[in-house]
C-alpha cells in the first residue's frame, strides 16, 4: 500500500487517483502518522428507473390483511 504525506497528495492527486482506480489503496498521513486512506468507489445499484424491482421483490398474499397490520401495530407499541 503506497504512502504519501498531505503535501505530496496535494501535488499528485491524478497520480493517487489513477492508482486508486487500478485496485491500489493508498494512505496519506501527516508527519508520518496515516490519517486516511483512499479506496476505489463501488458504486451501488441504480434505482432510478420505474420498475427497476419488478419480479425481484415479493409481497406475501396477506401482506396487507387486517391481521399483519394488527401485528405490526403491536410491535410498534410495544417499544415505546
Amino acid at each position: 500500500m503506497e504512502q504519501y504525506n498531505i503535501h505530496e497528495a496535494k501535488s499528485q492527486l491524478s497520480r493517487i487517483i489513477e492508482r486508486v482506480e487500478s485496485g491500489e489503496d493508498v494512505v496519506i498521513s501527516r508527519a508520518g502518522v496515516p490519517v486516511a486512506r483512499v479506496v476505489r468507489y463501488r458504486r451501488g445499484a441504480s434505482r432510478t428507473a420505474r420498475g427497476s424491482l419488478a419480479a425481484k421483490v415479493r409481497f406475501a398474499p396477506d401482506w396487507d390483511s387486517e391481521e399483519t397490520n394488527a401485528a405490526i401495530a403491536t410491535e410498534f407499541e410495544g417499544g415505546r
